[in-house]
């Protein structure tokens, strides 16, 4: 029997943990967590304080560092993600161009929900229009799976991720779930560095009192669960639409 692939085999396992010994006798906290003076009493220890998130850049992905350099890591993070995005001057331009998507594409019905810019940009779709958050009335989940697109607002985009930050005020859990094609009607100054802005936006604009919801759409669903292959669709919106205004 030949013993060379066993020797082998324990010679890379003593070299692993050669090296794990060598890294335990160099102790290194992560870069964004720094300790604190130990609290008194007979069960001191030591807490943790988070630095400011300008000490974790370093270690993360560049989500730039003016707002044209992050408008193009945003849009390059999309194309990356297979996602779409257009770029539009105004909101006329972006019902213009959500009118001609609905009539190449064939759609029957679009849901919306209650919000002026995205009012006016559903009101010239020359489909039927379903309101998720009209008045009086409780979301038709199942008028709103047979929806052919979704369009929302959102919170910000973020350009270090090519995220898409949603919460339950653009329109309840569903919206951007259910339908086949989600649409996002977004302005260009809606756009953050990193995900630790786009959390201090969400902070700021509902004063510390955060909605039911928030949730990070990073382009359409997806799974590879199945011999490892990308199949879109899966568990949400197949394609993923961004259109920014300015």
């Amino acid at each position: 029997m030949n013993s060379r692939p066993q020797e082998a085999n324990e010679a890379a396992g003593q070299a692993i943990l050669a090296r794990v010994r060598e890294a335990l006798r160099l102790p290194a906290p992560p870069p964004h967590i720094r300790s604190q003076t130990p609290t008194a009493g007979p069960a001191a220890h030591p807490g943790l304080a988070i630095l400011p998130a300008e000490a974790s850049r370093p270690w993360l992905p560049d989500g730039g560092d003016s707002p044209a350099e992050s408008l193009g890591i945003f849009t390059e993070n999309l194309a990356t993600l297979r996602a779409e995005c257009v770029r539009v001057a105004d909101m006329n331009a972006a019902a213009a161009w959500l009118a001609g998507q609905a009539r190449q594409r064939g759609w029957q019905r679009v849901a919306f929900h209650d919000d002026p810019l995205i009012a006016s940009v559903v009101e010239v779709l020359p489909c039927d229009r379903y309101r998720v958050d009209s008045p009086g009335e409780s979301c038709d989940k199942t008028m709103l799976e047979a929806c052919d697109a979704g369009v929302s607002g959102c919170e910000c985009l973020i350009a270090q991720t090519g995220s898409i930050l949603v919460s339950s005020n653009q329109g309840g859990r569903g919206l951007s779930i259910l339908p086949h094609v989600h649409v996002v009607l977004a302005r260009v100054d809606q756009i953050v560095p990193m995900l630790s802005d786009a959390l201090a936006v969400v902070r700021q604009q509902h004063q510390g009192r955060l909605p039911s919801m928030l949730s990070f759409i990073t382009g359409p669903s997806r799974t590879g669960d199945i011999e490892r292959i990308l199949v879109l669709g899966a568990h949400g919106p197949k394609e993923l639409l961004v259109i920014l205004v300015g």
